[in-house]
């Protein structure tokens, strides 16, 4: 019997009527669209015509798992329609913003949805559920340092229930289009009749995604997340809902121009080279070294050192190379992609993308890493993009790639009538080591509102030290130090930072650290105080504190505390021998190549997280102050504000700047500009 899918929406859902007395209810639903929700995002993956929940698995109250097949005419229960708009239930998933972004879609198409806004009619909060009633198990496992995927937080955890290995096939079958075929008879969807066997596989794998989502609370429940973590939460999920406006305009005609450039350019090398593919690396590689020069290697890094002394009509190639690589088109296709109708891009942000410190990845756009602008003319450089004017451009600026992607950021502007504050955190990672290390001139240096490069150069080399004044070459070796130093970082961390191309010397580096060092003995000895506090913890299961800080081991895991209340977690620790044949702490997570593995870590690592774990916990601080203000965005320790014209910069800035009661004695400063677009001031 054919299932009637289609039937569903032609029949309103009523409410039910009366108390919902159920607590919990833990959900996992498959749904249909023809937007590619990895490119795109889940806020422009419901607004597809064709989108559809095909399943819906729950449980009420840890009770038995039912399954409701949507696409062969099966309705959700009455009284499970009321909780999922019922702020008194706790509605849990596995990545939850998926299944409330997607049920708020359902529920307006289908007549369910009786509280249409959760914000005011001046905010741009898309018509979704309010997320202050849902909680998400794949949160709870970044919090306790496991993986973001079900399969992996089931797999470390070693529960009863796996998840189903052959969901990825079903999920591409039936969730996906599919090309038209003689074999399929032409169509672009797979529907349940098409394949029985599967759907009922389909719904077994359904089953099974809420049972291990249910394990996963089981498992973890002697370990809750801190309602304030949640409280973050909630309030991420409102910035995610509200989005931020993207210039489609700009980002249209971006693309143009980069494919305008892109393809000058390559004629350029063509005709210079007579390669067929002077894009090919391989066959640049071998040009290059028909005409005298060997290379390994064609990165950017490279090929600006190769600038340096290569002949001039290599030169020339090499500059052609440099600016194809800057291509920016990338980001501007990905804000095509996500851009909602309402032309607000939506979902950028994931909460505890990095389970280690909890702090924010990017999603889609990837906020977390926009290319900077230093481009004096911005707006002017920014209108002729917008019209079109690509000899103009060219004329101008010359290098159309690098322009490109100088105007990224200002892609996001405010909506109509209002304006961007966008305000920071003035060196928040040095001020928090400080703090916590209690490096007294350090702290004075912030206090007074000093150049931290500068103090700490006139520190290292005793000397006093003024930017663009007095002894102001040493500055830069400041700067560095800086950079490099402050989590026992030694020559290979200022290599890495670009030490030799500023200028340094090799003889000059290990005077550097050792300087550093020196002038800042209260960091290094907080960096082997946490050592120790946390070898101690994993060795002899021995409760410690440092600077407000405590360690303790439970349960096969080392948590550390920070003075906001929040625990840091390492999976699984014990002890190792690091590559100088010491010992050390190791644990599981995800390493560099995204796999879970074995990790080693020891106290200047540890204290890099606590700093930037502390930081963002500062940062959330700052959010709840201006939480009444509309949030778009928040990049590393900066927020952008949408504001109407009569909010003022200072008095923002000054809220932001606060430090949170668990933060005694530490000194903040933020800073801000008014624009209307982003950008880098």
């Amino acid at each position: 019997m054919a299932c009637g899918w289609w039937e569903q929406s032609c029949h309103p859902i009523r409410l039910g009527k009366g108390p919902v007395y159920m607590k919990t209810l833990s959900i996992d639903i498959e749904t249909y669209s023809s937007v590619d929700l990895a490119k795109c995002g889940v806020y422009k993956y419901t607004e597809a015509t064709d989108f559809d929940i095909l399943l819906f698995g729950y449980s009420a109250d840890g009770g038995p798992v039912q399954v409701v097949d949507l696409a062969c005419g099966e309705t959700i229960p009455p009284e499970i329609i009321a909780a999922l708009t019922n702020d008194d239930v706790t509605k849990w998933a596995f990545n939850a913003q998926f299944e409330r972004i997607c049920l708020s879609r359902w529920l307006r198409d289908h007549g369910g949805f009786d509280n249409a806004y959760y914000s005011i009619p001046e905010d741009t909060v898309g018509n979704y559920l309010d997320p202050a009633s849902w909680k998400c198990t794949m949160i709870w496992s970044a919090y306790m340092g496991l993986p973001l995927s079900l399969e992996g937080v089931g797999a470390v955890l070693g529960l009863g229930k796996q998840k189903l290995t052959e969901g990825k096939e079903l999920i591409k079958y039936f969730c996906q289009p599919c090309a038209p075929t003689k074999a399929n008879g032409g169509r672009t969807r797979n529907l349940p009749e098409n394949a029985p066997d599967k759907w009922a596989a389909f719904k077994r794998y359904n089953i099974r995604d809420v049972e291990v989502e249910m394990s996963i609370q089981e498992k973890l429940a002697k370990f809750p997340v801190p309602e304030m973590v949640w409280e973050q939460y909630h309030l991420d999920q409102e910035i995610n809902d509200r989005g931020v406006t993207l210039d489609m305009e700009l980002v249209h005609q971006a693309i143009a121009m980069d494919t305008r450039s892109r393809a000058d350019l390559t004629a350029a090398m063509k005709k210079l080279t007579a390669l067929d593919n002077p894009n090919s690396v391989q066959q640049m590689k071998q040009w290059l070294s028909d005409n005298g020069l060997e290379v390994d290697s064609l990165g950017k890094k490279e090929v600006a050192e190769m600038l340096k002394t290569a002949p001039a009509e290599l030169q020339k190639v090499l500059l052609l190379r440099q600016q194809l690589a800057k291509s920016s088109v990338k980001k501007y296709q990905a804000m095509e992609k996500a851009v909602c109708a309402d032309g607000r891009a939506r979902g950028m942000f994931q909460f505890y993308g990095a389970n280690r410190t909890g702090r924010w990845a990017g999603r889609i756009i990837q906020m977390q890493n926009l290319p900077q602008n230093h481009l004096p003319d911005l707006a002017e450089a920014r209108g002729l993009v917008r019209c079109g004017d690509f000899e103009g451009l060219e004329l101008l600026y010359e290098d159309v790639p690098d322009t490109l992607s100088q105007l990224i950021r200002t892609a996001f502007v405010p909506k109509p009538g209002y304006k961007f504050i966008v305000s920071d955190f003035s060196a928040i990672e040095a001020r928090v080591l400080a703090w916590f290390a209690g490096e007294i001139w350090r702290q004075e240096v912030f206090e007074k509102g000093g150049d931290i490069y500068c103090a700490s150069a006139s520190q290292m080399f005793k000397v006093p030290v003024e930017k663009h004044g007095v002894n102001g070459h040493l500055r830069q070796k400041g700067k560095i130090a800086e950079l490099a130093l402050g989590y026992g970082g030694s020559i290979g961390a200022l290599k890495a930072m670009g030490a030799l191309e500023m200028g340094l010397s090799e003889d000059e580096l290990q005077p550097l650290v050792t300087a550093w060092r020196n002038s800042n003995q209260n960091i290094v000895r907080f960096w082997w105080d946490i050592d120790r506090a946390a070898m101690n913890a994993v060795k002899y299961h021995m409760d410690g504190e440092v600077c407000g800080i405590k360690f303790c081991y439970q349960s096969g895991m080392l948590f550390i505390t920070l003075p906001s209340g929040r625990r840091l977690s390492y999976v699984k620790p014990k002890l190792g021998t690091n590559q100088f044949g010491s010992e050390c702490i190791t644990y599981e997570g995800i390493g560099g190549t995204k796999k879970w593995e074995r990790l080693e870590t020891y106290g200047p690592k540890l204290v890099e997280n606590i700093v930037q774990a502390t930081s963002r916990d500062i940062l959330c601080y700052a959010m709840r102050t201006l939480s009444h203000c509309f949030i778009t965005m928040h990049i590393h320790d900066e927020l952008v504000i949408e504001a109407s014209p009569g909010v003022d910069l200072k008095v923002l800035c000054e809220q932001m700047g606060r430090t949170p009661p668990w933060a005694n004695g530490l000194k903040l400063r933020a800073d801000g500009y008014e624009t209307m677009f982003y950008k880098k001031d």
